[in-house]
């Protein structure tokens, strides 16, 4: 089964993590933490879910994963000002592995500087970040792009969000 890189920080939005992240565990696959340091303990914003860093961000390579899962609220927008997590997902980007973003997930890759010609989209604050990005802006609950990139808006598109990841994820292992 697939291993599922997940950057995370303080203030993620909690089901747009544990959704999900239980989805993906459920389907059989492994998901890994990555945080700035393995062993932080990370609050949701709403302090629903709390969880613990199973790696820093400098003890891992992209090439140790399959997918790369990029949960929203605060935490991408704190991701993107560490090159180390800018790199790490453009790194997945320019291999081709599937990058799964939800709602303000999209901030790493904009800056990671990815999106250009990609249908993409994501919280309604980031629309105009997102088409300066060069991407393809579209207002739907899940956009699937070129077979490796889902992105959906917000918790209400988790089911769309989830059975999109998962189908991709499937697809790995055949």
């Amino acid at each position: 089964m697939a291993k599922i890189a997940t950057v995370l920080t303080n203030l993620f939005e909690d089901v747009e993590f544990t959704d999900p992240a239980k989805a993906y565990k459920e389907a059989g696959h492994q998901v890994t933490v990555i945080g700035f340091e393995k062993g932080q303990t990370l609050k949701g914003k709403q302090q629903e879910a709390t969880v613990t860093s199973d790696a820093g961000i400098g003890e891992v390579s992209s090439a140790d994963f399959d997918a790369l899962f990029i949960p929203g609220g605060f935490s991408p927008d704190q991701l993107r000002d560490d090159e180390r997590f800018v790199s790490f997902a453009k790194e997945f980007a320019d291999s081709g592995k599937p990058i799964f973003a939800i709602c303000h997930g999209p901030q790493l890759l904009i800056t990671a500087g990815v999106l250009k010609d990609r249908k993409v989209t994501g919280y309604n604050s980031i629309k105009v970040d997102l088409k300066n990005a060069g991407a393809n802006f579209v207002d739907e609950e899940v956009a699937v792009c070129g077979g490796n990139l889902v992105t959906s808006r917000q918790p209400d598109d988790i089911p769309a969000f989830n059975r999109e990841s998962l189908s991709i994820l499937s697809k790995l292992n055949q």
